[in-house]
């Protein structure tokens, strides 16, 4: 029955089997034998993550992540990794991040001839439509992560885990000059 009607679901054998042959069978009893059939190929067309492997020594992603210091102060910290090396490319910290204030971050560390041929960002409000001008300007293909998919991010979300887990659970920072060093001097490290 399934495979002569592949868009029928559990519920719908069931009832069919209970109506045309008299046979009372529970839906998941249906759905564990449905699974055993295997499970469908995936698409021809490439994978995020097949991309993301290929790709690997060309892509750069980033994201902020936040950070309270001992006066409740909130600061927010951006985050630059390349994901072939998994080295940290550029760290800083504001305590009000803009699109003109990312963009210069950008401008910081890129220049044309890095190789870097993809950027990964979430769809953040900073990253606006004159940051994803201006990074063509350097010869990078903005790609945004889907809505709330940090796992689209991962190498970056790792990245930002280690700093908060390995970092600033140990140290609280006085204020955003002490949280600029204390991230900078990390990275290095």
């Amino acid at each position: 029955m399934a495979a002569e009607n592949p868009t029928w679901g559990e519920e719908r054998i069931a009832d069919e089997l209970s109506l045309k042959l008299g046979i009372s069978v529970d839906p998941r009893t249906v759905g564990k034998y449905l699974k055993s059939r295997g499970t469908p190929r995936p698409p021809r067309n490439q994978r995020w993550a097949t991309f993301v492997r290929n790709h690997a020594n060309a892509i750069i992603t980033c994201d902020f992540f936040t950070s309270v210091t001992a006066t409740f102060q909130i600061l927010y910290v951006f985050v630059v990794i390349e994901i072939g090396s998994r080295r940290i490319l550029h760290v800083n910290v504001t305590d009000h991040p803009t699109a003109e204030w990312t963009r210069q971050q950008f401008r910081a560390f890129l220049d044309g001839d890095s190789g870097h041929h993809y950027l990964i960002h979430d769809r953040d409000t900073v990253f606006s439509a004159e940051v994803d001008e201006g990074l063509n300007g350097f010869g990078l293909r903005v790609l945004k992560t889907p809505v709330r998919s940090p796992m689209a991010n991962a190498y970056c979300e790792r990245v930002i885990g280690t700093f908060r887990r390995e970092c600033l659970d140990y140290l609280i920072p006085i204020n955003q000059r002490h949280l600029r060093r204390i991230v900078r001097e990390f990275a290095d490290y």
